[in-house]
């Protein structure tokens, strides 16, 4: 079944009987692109419910349909997974974006490192934001999930890694992990790393109690992290993350961790519908 997100002032109401309109980049795609006309049903998302519609008139500059079900979409599970990604190349974020989506991710948060593609160009960045939304929305409406994904603005790794390390020790009820393939310190002694699944020996447990409430993931660009970096991070007690001798790229060790995370912290597991 197809399914679009729509706004919420194009509901008149959420509930069976009540008109929802279709207009302006949404009624494009629905009427234009997908060729939906009057007599055809699908659903429309929103705010963790699904509403099953049936176009009843088509206008000028807008269609209006009518809701004939309503169902919630379960949330995403705890804990939440978090992606803080060093800003690569906007084509390769592109694809990180839409498979986060896909794979249940909460939110993206971008970060500028010392060898990120963007290194403090807040202005180039927010020009992209309509675009990364646009994906956002289109990997929702494709996979189906009822909350769209966070996509937050880019801030420096330092400034937002110590906020981060003040909250966890504030709540304790995150972790963090980062990816690394691996180093020498300048002396020439490896720097070490664990595998993931020594890192998340004792997750698994914390989160079926309900104690891990959100995970955030650090991946580099498309340079990695600098050794000054991996010592901030360990200097905090985070123990750099392998995922094994081969050196993968941005979107592979985003998807690899993600899918890892999702697996053995019981995220995978049938989801509950609820009518």
């Amino acid at each position: 079944m197809r399914r679009y997100w729509l706004r919420a002032e194009q509901f008149e109401g959420r509930c069976i009987g009540d008109h929802v309109r279709i207009d302006g980049d949404e009624l494009h795609h629905i009427r234009d692109v997908c060729r939906q006309s009057v007599g055809d049903r699908f659903e429309v998302l929103l705010d963790g419910r699904a509403h099953f519609v049936e176009i009843l008139e088509e206008r000028k500059r807008e269609s209006v349909a009518r809701i004939l079900e309503v169902r919630d979409v379960p949330p995403l599970p705890r804990p939440h997974l978090h992606l803080v990604l060093s800003i690569p190349r906007f084509p390769v974020f592109e694809a990180v974006l839409e498979k986060a989506v896909e794979l249940g991710v909460a939110s993206v948060q971008p970060v500028f490192s010392a060898q990120s593609f963007l290194r403090a160009d807040a202005a180039t960045w927010s020009a992209k934001q309509s675009r990364f939304q646009k994906i956002i929305v289109g990997a929702t409406q494709q996979c189906g999930r009822g909350e769209l994904m966070r996509l937050a603005e880019a801030r420096p790794l330092a400034e937002f890694r110590t906020e981060l390390s003040e909250r966890i020790n504030r709540t304790k009820g995150g972790r963090c992990l980062f990816a690394y393939e691996g180093g020498r310190h300048a002396d020439g002694r490896p720097i070490p790393t664990l595998s993931a699944r020594e890192a998340l020996r004792d997750w698994e447990a914390s989160a079926a109690r309900g104690e891990l409430q959100d995970v955030w993931i650090f991946v580099g660009g498309e340079g990695g992290y600098s050794f000054e970096e991996v010592e901030q991070f360990r200097e905090l007690g985070w123990v750099p993350t392998t995922l094994g001798e081969q050196v993968l790229r941005v979107e592979t060790a985003c998807v690899a961790l993600v899918a890892v995370l999702r697996f053995e912290l019981g995220l995978m597991r049938e989801p509950t519908m609820k009518s």
